[in-house]
């Protein structure tokens, strides 16, 4: 009789123990352990908890192929987390088995060995029989939904509670999630100020009522130099929405911004056309907006623009707005806006090309560019990727909680009755219509972060501390997947005869984005290059990205009139009749207010358990080599941590979004 030391590790959230009956069979080549109950004298397979069996066996079982694990119900159902087995045999061989599963309801599962396999990696019918079954499986549970025309398809659940127990919240999250919303709304006393929706606030000063209670330094900051030029394109650069900005080498023909109109902000002995030249002036075209149909919030009409803002890099001022249109046709009621103009008339002005803004970082930047994008390579790799697969291993620590947080945001936050159908002025149709207005020149190339700044023409930008951080950023992922790839895969030929990886792309391609005419990405991964890239792309977006678009938008609107929701009154046709009265009756109101502060404060603080980027907690790679690669990758986090932070010591506004302590893992909010 052989004996074999087991040890079995379970989850540490709440609720991952069980009580039920848990057997452990090990097989091997050379025939199967016995069937042994996993039950040592007192309380084991508790949260938490590393336990460690004796597994006899008939037989040396020689090499190791399978560990099985069942779950039996003992009197009331209570499902059971593995976190990993490991099992030692009796010439002191350890071998890594991990899992990271939810067991629920009485049911059997067989675990892989840790070390990554390539289909071509396993010869043997019974390792090519478990693929294929887990992949079976698999694609049953996670099926693709065209949740809407025109814009990428989705996982086929209507809410959260119908997606299996391994892509949910942990019960802590869970609650977390719901009463963090709930302590901001009664933090902002909403119970006792929702009597006064529709009421506007009677001065700019009243708008510190709800801000005191939920604020940051930044928030602070904000609230301070809202008004400044100079910080109102400082926000273009570095705060919720810093990759839309462009260079403008030549002014639109629906733009008709002269000489004479900005020569006074200038620096002294040049020209609009001299600095258009050299590069100095940028755009902010919010075209994709003109035309939607604006939301009508209880009864009342709310209102879009389509702006057009005009930025120049000063060399003292830095980067300052020249000219503003509030649409995309130019005429009398459409007058362009000056810093000379009257204080209060460039200050609207001003507030609804941040309004825009809103909109288009939440839905487009936000929501669909890293949310709606990563969900797509989330359901495809569950459907065509075995655990045992490298692709797997790599990508599994960033699909984190995605499907739930994008499932809660479609029933509960873009949904017909969500929370931007009640605040924001592109609640309802406008926002689908929004969405696939996007989704139609989305674009591959627009999520590689050096091809896209180099598009937009912003590498000489200064104090674009958004792209110097994603740019160290992206070279670090970018070195980490390669390495990775590079031990998996020796040539070209290694890709293009992976015939799971390439279902994995055709599934991506031709299912997730097959209604995204534009994004241009082939349904054939053909070389080690570009499977590197489009990997580094899938990570940069869940982390990265999302990162930057997501943790500042609580610092960038929880000053409401900087970052207003919606606007209640349409865009000023003359200049001369801005009042501060008409600016109030534009803004949010009292309830609105309270609203966008909440759900900001809400969606963009930092999560309990966040799990920043490169600290993987779950080892699904065993091997010494992919191992090496991810120290080697958070050796190199370390170090642009330190550069990021030493920068910032020398900045009056710290850029932290990318310190890569504070950029998740996955998108989990």
């Amino acid at each position: 009789m052989a004996l074999y030391k087991v040890t079995v590790a379970t989850g540490t959230s709440e609720y991952s123990g069980t009580n039920n009956y848990v057997y452990l069979t090990l097989i091997g080549e050379e025939g199967q352990s016995e069937r042994t109950v996993l039950d040592n004298p007192g309380l084991d397979l508790c949260r938490g908890a590393v336990d460690e069996y004796e597994i006899p066996s008939p037989v040396l079982l020689g090499r190791l192929r399978f560990v099985r694990l069942e779950k039996l119900r003992y009197w009331v159902e209570d499902n059971w987390f593995c976190r990993f087995v490991r099992v030692q045999t009796p010439g002191g061989d350890t071998h890594s088995f991990p899992c990271y599963r939810w067991l629920v309801g009485d049911v059997t599962i067989e675990l892989r060995e840790g070390p990554a396999k390539k289909l071509c990696d396993d010869s043997l019918p019974e390792f090519r029989s478990h693929r294929k079954k887990e992949l079976q499986e698999r694609q049953q549970i996670y099926r693709w939904l065209a949740w809407e025309p025109d814009i990428p398809k989705c996982i086929n659940v209507k809410t959260e509670k119908e997606l299996p127990q391994d892509v949910r919240f942990d019960n802590e999250k869970q609650g977390d999630f719901v009463g963090s919303l709930h302590y901001a709304l009664l933090e902002l006393s909403l119970k006792k100020l929702v009597i006064n929706f529709g009421k506007s606030w009677d001065t700019l000063e009243d708008f510190k009522r709800i801000f005191w209670r939920l604020k940051s330094p930044v928030a602070e900051y904000v609230m301070d130099h809202w008004k400044e030029d100079s910080f109102f394109g400082f926000q273009f650069l570095n705060g919720s929405n810093p990759a839309m900005i462009q260079q403008c080498r030549k002014l639109p023909r629906n733009f008709p911004v002269s000489a004479d109109m900005v020569q006074a902000s200038l620096r002294a002995g040049t020209t609009l056309s001299k600095e258009m030249k050299a590069g100095n002036i940028y755009l902010m075209d919010y075209a994709i907006l003109d035309g939607l149909p604006a939301n009508v919030i209880r009864g009342k009409q709310q209102h879009l623009a389509a702006p057009l803002c005009l930025l120049y890099e000063h060399p003292d001022k830095g980067l300052i707005p020249l000219a503003i249109q509030l649409g995309q046709t130019p005429g009398p009621g459409s007058p362009v806006f000056l810093p000379s103009d009257p204080p209060l008339a460039w200050l609207l002005s001003k507030i609804w090309v941040r309004n825009s803004d809103f909109q288009i970082f939440q839905i487009l930047t936000h929501l669909l560019r890293t949310h709606l994008v990563m969900e797509v390579f989330c359901v495809a790799t569950l459907r065509q990727l075995p655990t045992v697969h490298p692709v797997y291993k790599l990508l599994a620590p960033h699909l984190r909680y995605t499907l739930e947080i994008n499932t809660r945001a479609r029933s509960q936050l873009i949904s017909d009755d969500g929370i931007f159908k009640r605040v924001s002025s592109t609640g309802g149709r406008a926002l689908l219509l929004l969405s696939q207005r996007e989704f139609q020149t989305l674009s591959y190339k627009s999520l590689q972060p050096l091809l896209d700044f180099q598009r937009r023409g912003v590498m000489k930008l200064r104090d674009y501390f958004y792209r110097e951080d994603s740019l160290m950023l992206w070279d670090a992922i970018q070195s980490y997947v390669s390495g990775l790839v590079s031990l998996y895969y020796s040539s070209d030929s290694d890709v293009t005869q992976d015939s799971e990886l390439q279902l994995w792309i055709r599934d991506v391609t031709e299912e997730g984005f097959g209604d995204t005419p534009k994004f241009g990405l082939s349904s054939e991964l053909r070389s080690r290059k570009e499977l590197v890239t489009l990997l580094s792309v899938v990570i940069f977006t869940a982390t990265v990205q999302h990162a930057a678009t997501n943790n500042g938008q609580f610092d960038w609107c929880a000053w409401v009139p900087n970052t207003p929701c919606t606007m209640r009154l349409p865009p000023p046709t003359c200049k001369g009749s801005v009042t501060m009265e008409m600016i109030m009756e534009t803004l949010p109101d009292i309830s609105q207010s309270c609203v966008e502060m909440a759900i900001t404060w809400h969606l963009g603080r930092a999560q309990p358990d966040a799990i920043a980027l490169g600290r993987h907690t779950e080892e699904y790679f065993t091997e010494e080599g992919a191992r090496a690669e991810i120290h080697k990758f958070n050796e190199t986090l370390n170090e642009i941590e330190q550069k990021i932070e030493a920068r910032n010591l020398g900045l009056e506004l710290k850029y932290e979004y990318l310190k890569p302590s504070r950029i998740e893992n996955s998108i989990t909010i």
